[in-house]
């Protein structure tokens, strides 16, 4: 099976064509956002959730080939690669069936079996195992105890004897107990009766409190197959996390007769705690019994029935239990993941304020509220502290803000939503309405702002001032630009997530930091104002070149041109390919230089005003009309980027955020006791 074959099975949705594009330019260096951006005619317009599919699909297709490599690589060595399993192991694309075919070949540590083994008691488990199925008789009079007995053997340095009949049939037991639990096909048949029909069920746990958030999974039970589902798994990091704390006792199996009651969406069964037989466990286990012994008067009959049991229960049943847990384990992080990371994509895609003066609050009761002004561009003006808690405090405090609203210009107030917000902006609120003026106050996520107070960074830009200025300062700026403001904490830190302590940081993480590079190159970057920290998430660029663009712009001053990119230390052409589409100068002489509009596409349209006898700037706004009548642009560049240039000519800058509009809570409910009905 080829890569194109494999893809085309796992993601029907995505043309083979499509995402051989995307390997391709990924392969060359570009970006997700790049491809989405730039290079739609040859994705034939794959969106960037397709390609990062793409992507992820090959990382797994690649973890497959690595796979198979090394298992025929180590049976080879063992001399036990036969033509059959060779095929066997080639015509297999799934890592779990890979390892099933593997386990019996796989080096192990010291095992029972293994001591068996060399004690030289296979013999004995290929008698016990050949007259089980009819390919072996036993002679006259030949019992298993008797020819146990023959197998016995002084200990040596290697193994620690056999004494006497009991401990060979025990040792031949432990090695038909490895076999049973090896076999590929009954794996297969436990993995699916698990997967397919088997019950995640809980009860009270040993560590359970009272009133306990976890007490409707005190008695309970959900099939695999619904936790399975990615709306449902959020139940199974629950019951995941009472299970670590104690407070619930986990186990998987059949579905156990229910009581009368149930859950208010009628489908969550209370499982019931009598239950003492496990119907589907009894089914596996005859299953496991009758390919253990086909012949029920064979002499090793009982050995063979007790070694199906234990194969099945110690061995196969644990591991297969494994193996749900971490199914069910990767869709729960899978869904969880992505609520977070569209959480942090809402966050940072607010609306933004724009460039205007605001000033940042952070409220406080005991030290007082941090109040810090900011001007346009986000440079701190000046702070101070507003006491609130006795009258003469809020009087002056009154005062004191009407004051640094007049000198600093102030356009908005963003106060943040951490303990006393409510009150402290019902202040600001009627303190701004006193006043006379008609200055919006917004309440403002403060979430992440102490990490960033705290940061090297916040440390780096104001050394002098104390962290909780600091907050006040990233609550102004959060206003001003959302997006300029957040990217400089790790994504984790704003807290958007129920679970996200649950699930694996390093998905998380890959996610999350995908998630802010969207965002950045959806919006796009002014080069001459940007920070280092919102260099380094633009397309092509990272961490490096980043401090080397802002060093270049402090040291030979403001960029003309995104051409001038190409003077920065370290900056290649492939660099400038991947980013210069998104960077934005808003002052160059070259319109094009402040729209979405790639370089690689100047050419064509400098060719287009030289024809008609115009000039680039001509085409922006409503003189867009002279490129959208131009069909052999729309041949040359090809139709989907074709329409990209003509959207981005129309509104040149264009911020793809919505506009700002400031909410506020009504001023006259406060506590449950102001609510009405109606």
């Amino acid at each position: 099976m080829t890569f194109e074959t494999w893809f085309k099975e796992q993601h029907p949705k995505i043309p083979t064509q499509s995402a051989a594009a995307v390997l391709k330019l990924a392969a060359e260096g570009s970006t997700v956002p790049f491809i989405a951006r730039y290079r739609k005619e040859q994705t034939g317009n794959l969106d960037e959730v397709g390609i990062q599919s793409a992507l992820d699909a090959k990382e797994r297709w690649d973890d497959i080939v690595k796979k198979k490599a090394h298992i025929l690589d180590e049976i080879d060595k063992q001399k036990k690669l036969t033509p059959e399993l060779k095929e066997k192991i080639e015509a297999t694309f799934d890592l779990q069936l890979l390892e099933d075919i593997y386990l019996p070949y796989r080096q192990k540590r010291k095992s029972k079996a293994a001591k068996a083994r060399e004690a030289g008691l296979e013999p004995l488990a290929d008698w016990i195992w050949n007259t089980g199925h009819g390919t072996e008789q036993p002679q006259p009079g030949q019992t298993l105890e008797l020819w146990a007995l023959t197998f016995r053997v002084a200990p040596t340095d290697k193994h620690d004897g056999v004494k006497d009949a009991a401990e060979a049939i025990a040792g031949a037991q432990d090695i038909l107990i490895e076999r049973i639990s090896e076999k590929q096909e009954l794996r297969q048949l436990v993995r699916s009766a698990m997967f397919e029909r088997g019950f995640m069920r809980t009860e009270k746990g040993e560590k359970a409190e009272k009133n306990s958030k976890f007490d409707r999974y005190f008695e309970y039970q959900e099939s695999v197959k619904e936790l399975l589902e990615p709306q449902n798994s959020h139940r199974y990091l629950a019951i995941r996390r009472g299970w670590m704390e104690g407070e619930l006792k986990l186990s998987l199996g059949g579905e156990l007769p229910a009581d009368d009651q149930t859950e208010k969406d009628g489908k969550k069964k209370k499982a019931s705690s009598k239950a003492a037989v496990d119907p589907l466990e009894e089914e596996l286990l005859r299953a496991f019994e009758a390919d253990a012994c086909t012949v029920p008067e064979a002499p090793g009959a009982a050995v063979l029935a007790k070694a199906a049991k234990l194969a099945l229960r110690a061995h196969v049943m644990m591991s297969i239990d494994s193996e749900v847990h971490k199914a069910l384990k990767d869709v729960a992080d899978l869904a969880a993941i992505k609520v977070f990371a569209d959480n942090v994509r809402k966050l940072l895609l607010a609306s933004p304020f724009g460039p205007k003066a605001v000033l940042g609050i952070d409220p406080g009761l005991r030290t007082g509220c941090k109040v810090a002004a900011v001007d346009d561009s986000g440079k701190f003006i000046a702070h101070t502290v507003m006491r609130l808690q006795s009258e003469s405090e809020q009087k002056n405090a009154k005062v004191l803000l009407g004051e640094v609203l007049k000198n600093a210009a102030i356009r908005a107030i963003a106060v943040g939503n951490g303990t006393a917000g409510r009150e402290t902006e019902s202040f600001v609120r009627s303190a701004v309405k006193e006043l006379g003026l008609t200055v919006p106050v917004v309440m403002v996520s403060e979430s992440g702002a102490s990490v960033y107070s705290a940061s090297e960074a916040a440390r780096e830009e104001f050394p002098e001032l104390d962290v909780t200025v600091r907050g006040a300062i990233s609550i102004a700026r959060r206003l001003q630009d959302p997006l300029a403001e957040l990217v400089k904490i790790d994504p984790k830190s704003i807290g958007v997530g129920q679970y996200q302590h649950d699930v694996s940081p390093h998905a998380l993480k890959k996610s999350l930091d995908q998630a802010v590079e969207s965002c950045v190159n959806a919006v796009g970057v002014n080069l001459n104002t940007a920070s280092y920290h919102l260099l380094a998430h633009v397309s092509g660029i990272g961490p490096g070149l980043a401090k080397a663009i802002v060093e270049h712009r402090n040291t030979k001053g403001l960029f003309k041109s995104r051409q001038a990119l190409l003077d920065v230390p370290r900056f290649s052409q492939k660099a400038f390919e991947q980013s210069a589409g998104f960077l934005r100068i808003p002052d160059s002489e070259n319109p094009l230089d402040n729209t979405g509009v790639h370089p690689e596409r100047y050419p064509a349209l400098e060719g287009l005003a030289q024809k008609i006898g115009k000039h680039v700037r001509d085409f922006i706004g409503s003189g867009v009309e002279l490129v959208r009548k131009a069909r052999e642009l729309k041949d040359e560049i090809g139709a989907l980027t074709f329409e990209d240039v003509v959207r981005e000519l129309e509104k040149p800058g264009r911020d793809p955020r919505e506009e700002f509009v400031a909410f506020q809570f009504r001023d006259d409910i406060h506590e449950v006791k102001d609510l009405e009905p109606g």
